[in-house]
């Protein structure tokens, strides 16, 4: 009988570093056939363009959940297509906005299209460290990837002190008190899960999504064609970030091509070799389209040259 296809899903709000985590488990894999199911909100993708690698197989599905019935179908289809590629690993990498509660659906309709060809290996949710005791606080989406997940690394440590990391540990316990729970610094783990039977005691169930239509968040791009200051994209990016969940991508800054990276108050800039044609952000709105007046508005006082948002 062949070798099944481990599949492992990985959850974690916006931000929490889900992509820096892949991207370290893909390094320590490069001689696997190794498969990416790359999952954004936005219309454009912008961490499937980091993780890009040559012995890699990728599917991006853009615009929504992959566990809002808007892509259920999508989803199932590029589970099936890994199935056919023959690949030893598949990684699903949700939105920061995803809600997994429904992944065990998923499992069945594809076992009734292909058979066994995958083995479920678990969820493994990532915490952000530094601001999830304010996003347990308030957004529903990070209670339901920790209820619904079997290994939990708490990401950025490095910047939280021990009675903080502390109280993150206790507030996991309380949504989850099975789950094993991991440390990671710079998106590393100490050992190798890989080798681990996450779901030797699989005490999670299938239940309703969250995720609809309806509650979909409004995600906007923002492209811009030329090149400004870090100092007025940071200007513009202070001004907007407080109604954004999240702003993410790259952008031609005086020195050169950045990857631009928003989570809470924190502003990212790191130099990259990647050229776009064109300079992009994508933007989830925390308050819907009304974000849409205060990012032209701001623009056009900070910068005041003619951007595109879509």
């Amino acid at each position: 009988m062949e070798n099944k296809t481990k599949l492992y899903l990985l959850t974690g709000f916006l931000g929490s570093g889900k992509t820096t985590f892949l991207t370290n488990v893909l390094n320590d894999l490069t001689d696997r056939r190794v498969g990416v199911i790359m999952n954004e909100f936005g219309k454009v993708g912008i961490d499937g363009t980091i993780i890009k690698k040559d012995d890699m197989e990728l599917i991006e599905i853009n615009r929504g959940s992959i566990f809002c019935s808007c892509l259920q179908l999508s989803f199932v289809s590029a589970l099936i297509e890994m199935a056919d590629r023959n690949m030893e690993y598949v990684f699903v990498e949700s939105s920061g906005l995803a809600d997994p509660s429904n992944i065990g659906e998923f499992l069945d309709a594809v076992q009734i299209a292909k058979g066994d060809a995958y083995d479920y290996s678990g969820a493994i949710c990532i915490v952000d460290g530094v601001n999830f005791l304010e996003q347990i606080e308030d957004i529903e989406t990070v209670e339901r990837q920790l209820k619904f997940c079997h290994l939990v690394v708490i990401s950025k440590v490095d910047l939280i002190d021990e009675e903080t990391l502390n109280k993150v540990k206790s507030k996991i316990r309380e949504i989850n008190d099975k789950a094993e729970i991991q440390i990671a610094i710079n998106g590393r783990l100490d050992y190798n899960f890989l080798e681990k039977n996450l779901m030797e005691d699989d005490w999670v169930g299938t239940e309703d999504t969250t995720n609809s239509p309806e509650n979909k968040p409004k995600t906007l791009t923002l492209t811009y064609n030329g090149e400004i200051t870090k100092e007025k994209l940071t200007q513009f990016i202070d001004t907007i970030k407080k109604d954004s969940y999240r702003i993410k991508g790259f952008f031609k800054l005086e020195d050169g091509w950045n990857q631009v990276d928003v989570v809470g108050k924190r502003i990212d800039y790191k130099a990259t070799d990647k050229e776009e044609p064109d300079s992009q952000l994508v933007i989830i709105s925390k308050i819907g389209p009304q974000i849409i007046r205060p990012i032209f508005s701001a623009w056009e006082e900070i910068v005041g040259k003619e951007m595109k948002l879509r």
